[in-house]
Order: structure tokens, then C-alpha cells, then sequence
């Protein structure tokens, strides 16, 4: 049983008041708040370690590579990587996602074919169609249902000998749907594609196991799980990350330079070009170490009930919709009130300290196939609560009363 009190307290900015109302923060989708201990561990890294990485001979160039390498180890563990070098630190899912894609640029060649699903961000959109345009591929589409779900028979139809790669997200960050990716990547292997997940949306809320998963790809940010903003990480299967060239060229990511010709690094460093975010990459093991001691099983089992008791509760409101009723599902919840534009509503409850997300959230083609312009999506996180359900629900109330 979680301590949510106790849990709070963890987190300074929920102490706060937003418009002269306490602060209700539901848009742990967009990016969670930040505990103490992560908030510290910033700035201890630069009051006590701050200086470049791997190469300095200088103490303080060591304890700084130190704590990123053991930040690393970390990452290993937590999603029980087989290797420490298939851990690359990256700016975020977006850049992970692009230094996949733009190795993919060199391996597909006209005619081939690489599948994405109606669920997905942009930035798991995007990257692709580039990489398509880019080699003549030909970008494949898994369609999904009014549940928000995925259509797995349509799925194992469009698979072929042509697919080379298929990439899905873990959850939906639109509408929460939680997408069968055990299946789809046994399903992908079978006919020789890699298989791509992201994880953004996931891994605040379970820990992945890469290798009982057995994906090829998975990334994540850091923001989203208690970390600092501007690093994420790219799991790569070594034999894919040997595969695929190096995405950006400069300064750690080479083995030898010469104008004649250059030698790239050994994994991980031949994907980590330039000085990366060192605080980032030393505090997401921090923010990681606090989750995992609240402990993600109980994290998924309070989640679960606050989006049992939100959706109940939003359900007695009249004329409201929840899009998203997948039977596998997180604690995201997606709607909308007849005849009243998303946007207002989430003005008006701002206004009373909630702060909710509204919007086609970065996932277009979901709004396009509901034929909606989007929606308000409330998020929730294990430092929220019910009594915070309720006073959403009333502003939601108020809101209507005044817009209808």
C-alpha cells in the first residue's frame, strides 16, 4: 500500500498554487514532475562533479565519467538490457526513434516496406515517411478500431517477406491503449523484420523486459519517468546496433581520424557523438532508483484505480464520450463533451489550478479516424489522487455549465 501523502511531499511543485487553487497536475502524459531527490542530485552534479566525460585524466573528469557509466548500469538493469553498450544515451524517444530510422536508410532499398500503426506519436510517424521518401520504401499502415485498438488480423496480413521493420508504441500516449507488442514482435520476427517500440509512454508505468521481449529496438525519455528533460535512451540488440552506421559524426563517437579515412568508436560511444547531456544521463539512474523503490507493481495497481474511479466518474457527466476503451489499457484517459471544443474547457479549468492537455496530442491520424479536432486527455501519475479526481470532475461540471 503506497503512502501517497508521503509520496507527495516527495515532489516540491505539487505544494503550489496554480491561479490561487492548489495545483492539480494531470498532464503526466506531456511529462512528470520531478522529485527532491532528482532536483538534488542536478545540483549536486554541478556544485561537486561538472566536468567533461571518458578521456579526462582529471579527478573530476573521472568521478563525472564514473557516475554516467554507473548511470548506465543502472539503465541496463532496469530493463535488463544483456550488455551495458546496448544502453545509448540520446536526447529523448524523438532522437532515438531518428538515429534507427536513418540507419535503416542504408540496409532498405526500393520496394521494401515498413509498418507503423494508426496509434502512433508523430515522432514515430515522421522519422519513417523521411526514411521512405528518402529510399523508396513504402510505408505500411496498422489499422486500429473504435475501442482504440489495434487490428491484429489486419496486422498479420500486412506482414511479408518485404517488411524490414515494424514499430509500434507500448501504449498509446493519445488514448492509453496498451498494444500486444509480445505478439506483434514474435509475429515481425517470423518473417525477418526488426521491431521497433516505444516506450515513451510505457515506462513510467511498467518496467520493460528487452530480452524476455525480445524487441530489437525500445526507447524511452527521461522526463516522462521522473527525470530530467533532454535525455533518453535508445536499446539497441547488439547485432542491430553493429548494423546500423553511426547517426551523427564528431567528437567520442570516433575510433581514429585522418582525412584519408575515419574509424568509428565501439558501442555505445559510436552513437553518442559530442559531449552529451552528462547531468541527464547521471540523474535519470537517480530518478530511476526512486521509482524503483516506490516499486512498479504497486505504481501499476494505484494507477489502475484512480483511472477505474476517473472514468466513473467522468461517465456520470451527460453528453461526455471517452475515446480509447481498450480492454488493455493505462491510466490516460481521452474525451470530449458534445458540442463544446476541447480548448475551452481546458481554459476554463486552468483557470481552477488543473492542468490537463488538450489537443490532437502529437497523434493526428487517431483524431482524423474518430473525426474529431482533439480531445481533453487527462493523465494520471502515482502521486495523484482521488480527491484530486473529484475536484477535476466538478471543474469539468462547472466548465460545461458555462460553455453549453
Amino acid at each position: 500500500m503506497l503512502d501517497i501523502q508521503k509520496i507527495r511531499a516527495d515532489f516540491p511543485i505539487l505544494s503550489q498554487k496554480v491561479n490561487g487553487k492548489p495545483l492539480v497536475y494531470f498532464d503526466n502524459g506531456a511529462t512528470s514532475q520531478k522529485p527532491k531527490v532528482v532536483i538534488d542530485a542536478i545540483t549536486n552534479y554541478y556544485e561537486e562533479i561538472n566536468a567533461n566525460i571518458h578521456r579526462g585524466v582529471h579527478t573530476l573528469s573521472q568521478l563525472a565519467t564514473d557516475a554516467y557509466e554507473i548511470s548506465r548500469g543502472k539503465i541496463q538493469n532496469h530493463i535488463n538490457a544483456k550488455f551495458s553498450h546496448e544502453v545509448i544515451f540520446t536526447s529523448g524517444t524523438t532522437h532515438s526513434i531518428n538515429a534507427v530510422a536513418n540507419g535503416f536508410a542504408s540496409i532498405l532499398k526500393m520496394g521494401d516496406e515498413v509498418m507503423v500503426s494508426a496509434l502512433e506519436h508523430h515522432s514515430n510517424i515522421v522519422p519513417w515517411q523521411m526514411l521512405c521518401e528518402k529510399t523508396g520504401a513504402i510505408l505500411k499502415v496498422i489499422p486500429m478500431n473504435e475501442n482504440g485498438e489495434l487490428i491484429m488480423s489486419d496486422f498479420d496480413k500486412l506482414l511479408s517477406g518485404k517488411t524490414k521493420i515494424v514499430t509500434v508504441n507500448h501504449i498509446s500516449n493519445a488514448l492509453g491503449t496498451i498494444n500486444p507488442i509480445e505478439y506483434m514482435i514474435e509475429k515481425a520476427h517470423q518473417v525477418g523484420a526488426a521491431i521497433l517500440i516505444d516506450g515513451a509512454q510505457a515506462t513510467p508505468h511498467l518496467k520493460p523486459d528487452v530480452q524476455a521481449l525480445d524487441c530489437d529496438f525500445y526507447v524511452f525519455s527521461g522526463h516522462k519517468i521522473c527525470g530530467p528533460t533532454g535525455v533518453g535512451i535508445l536499446y539497441g540488440k547488439e547485432e542491430w546496433l553493429r548494423k546500423l552506421p553511426p547517426y551523427q559524426g564528431g567528437g567520442e563517437m570516433i575510433a581514429t581520424v585522418s582525412f584519408e579515412k575515419t574509424t568509428y568508436a565501439d558501442l555505445p560511444h559510436k552513437f553518442e557523438a559530442g559531449t552529451p547531456n552528462i547531468e541527464g544521463g547521471i540523474v535519470l539512474g537517480t530518478a530511476i532508483d526512486y521509482l524503483n523503490e516506490i516499486g512498479f507493481e504497486n505504481i501499476a495497481k494505484y494507477e489502475h484505480e484512480l483511472l477505474v474511479y476517473a472514468t466513473e466518474k467522468l461517465l456520470e457527466i451527460e453528453g461526455l464520450k471517452i475515446y480509447g476503451t481498450a480492454k488493455e489499457k493505462t491510466s490516460v484517459i481521452s474525451f470530449n463533451i458534445e458540442g463544446i471544443h476541447p480548448y475551452d474547457i481546458g481554459t476554463i479549468i486552468d483557470k481552477l489550478g488543473i492542468a490537463v492537455r488538450t489537443g490532437h496530442h502529437c497523434a493526428q491520424p487517431i483524431m482524423d479516424f474518430y473525426k474529431i479536432p482533439g480531445t481533453i486527455r487527462a493523465s494520471f501519475a502515482f502521486y495523484n489522487t482521488k480527491e484530486e479526481i473529484d475536484i477535476f470532475v466538478e471543474a469539468v461540471k462547472k466548465a460545461q455549465m458555462m460553455l453549453s
